[in-house]
């Protein structure tokens, strides 16, 4: 019997440069928007969940891959295999099954979804290729793989209106999940100076330094934390900010050795630390946010 052509698309290297893992990193913005929504939609909120973190972020993993042809670690892979042409057939397909997922959720949610992935293939696409510029390229990540996605979780898992969720409440969540997106951004390009420099990408960490990257990513991640803290403090729920403090101890501890590592040594500004803090860094968040989820269903706290 003839192998359908569709499976021929799904070789090991292209199933490798999809990176499914890497969307566990981009998972708490998720999270996060289903446990501020007032009325969830589950079946909605699965779909969507399958939407973005199996179709729309692999796709963008892959293209992404599919225009650079790394040969150096990448996020996910530490070591990249050699990309085929099935990927581009591959992605492609991703977006066509998710835009049209979308749009039985929603024609919004669709809309949205669309623009999210013009952002991120415009990002990578060489004939515009927004990566290689620092402030641009980190403006994209910051805004589309933050609050953007906060935005079109919300769309999908509720039933308003696009103006409805313009709330003071939301738009706070918003900034939160971009400042939280942005302060890990700069350290997943610490280890990839001299391959960006090779491409001809100027990084937001390569222009800041090892030193930088660190002190601006702090500073993100501490304004995050802060506005999360003012967030929850004018709904007073204390009981999640003393929760928020204890799961993400562990995230700042490791971080300020590695800090201290990196100043001593530029070595530790490796492929290994960096997936290391990624991995601490979203699952802290993740459990977080899946508490806040539980409580918001069952009232513990």
């Amino acid at each position: 019997m003839t192998k359908l052509p569709l499976i021929h698309w799904f070789d090991s290297s292209t199933v490798k440069h999809l990176r499914f893992s890497f969307s566990f990193f981009l998972l708490p913005v998720f999270l996060f928007a289903l446990s501020q929504a007032l009325l969830v939609n589950w079946f909605n909120a699965l779909a969507a969940f399958v939407i973005l973190h199996f179709l729309v972020f692999p796709s963008s993993n892959g293209y992404n891959s599919f225009q650079d042809r790394d040969e150096t670690s990448i996020g996910g892979l530490k070591h990249p295999p050699k990309v085929s042409k099935n990927l581009f057939y591959v992605t492609l397909l991703f977006d066509v099954v998710a835009l049209v997922l979308a749009y039985l959720i929603s024609w919004l949610f669709s809309f949205l979804l669309l623009v999210f992935i013009i952002m991120s293939r415009i990002y990578s696409y060489r004939g515009i290729r927004l990566k290689k510029y620092p402030v641009t390229g980190f403006l994209v990540v910051f805004l589309f793989q933050g609050g953007y996605v906060f935005l079109m979780t919300l769309t999908a898992v509720s039933d308003q209106f696009l103006p409805a969720f313009f709330t003071l409440g939301n738009v706070i969540c918003m900034v939160i999940s971009s400042l939280f997106i942005g302060s890990m951004y700069p350290l997943t390009q610490i280890y990839q100076h001299e391959a960006d420099r090779k491409d001809g990408v100027k990084s937001l960490s390569s222009l800041l330094g090892y030193k930088g990257t660190f002190i601006f990513s702090a500073l993100l991640f501490a304004t995050a934390s802060a506005l999360l803290f003012f967030y929850l403090g004018r709904r007073s729920h204390y009981t999640a900010l003393f929760l928020f403090v204890l799961l993400i101890i562990p995230v700042v501890i490791f971080l300020s050795k590695w800090f201290g590592r990196v100043r001593r040594n530029s070595r530790y500004a490796d492929f290994e630390n960096t997936m290391k803090a990624n991995l601490l860094s979203s699952t802290s968040m993740n459990l977080f946010f899946l508490i806040l989820i539980i409580n918001n269903r069952l009232v513990l706290f």
